[in-house]
């Protein structure tokens, strides 16, 4: 699965490297896949389907 991913980094991101998220998204079938970045490859990580993470977005631009 990570072999075909594009992994990329927030904007938001600091460029010292500490306390960043990873994420790549897979089409088929729409998930959002989310690492730690000081962990690269070695990461274990979490897959979010496409419709939930939609939803988690939604949310969390009320300012909820």
């Amino acid at each position: 699965m990570s072999d075909r991913l594009t992994w990329f980094k927030s904007s938001y991101s600091d460029s010292e490297g500490s306390n960043c998220l990873e994420a790549a998204l897979d089409t088929e079938p729409r998930t959002i896949h989310l690492r730690d970045s000081k962990l690269g490859a070695r990461s274990p990580q979490l897959a979010v389907a496409g419709a939930a993470w939609a939803a988690f977005v939604a949310y969390a631009r009320t300012g909820a």
